[in-house]
């Protein structure tokens, strides 16, 4: 499977990764938490509230975390990328 992007440029920003992972929860009929719980990792992981830290700075979500979730959901990184592009 092939992703063709029409932009010229590119760029994955912080809230794009967010919206797609709460996409793959949805898709899923879960919550953020439940997504996370199916995937191995703590139910706080995609929580709203540990997205920014205290001092405003974004967290991103771990690769490590990513690949959990498209191990868990039967979904592909092109998969993941798609739901970016949308």
């Amino acid at each position: 499977m092939y992703v063709v992007i029409t932009k010229k440029e590119f760029y994955m920003t912080h809230q794009d990764i967010w919206q797609a992972i709460d996409k793959f929860a949805f898709q899923h009929n879960m919550s953020c938490s439940g997504l996370a719980k199916f995937s191995g990792l703590d139910a706080t992981t995609f929580n709203k509230s540990k997205r920014w830290s205290k001092y405003g700075q974004p967290r991103w979500p771990s690769t490590c975390s990513i690949a959990k979730i498209l191990n868990s959901t039967g979904k592909t990184l092109e998969e993941f990328v798609k739901c970016i592009c949308d």
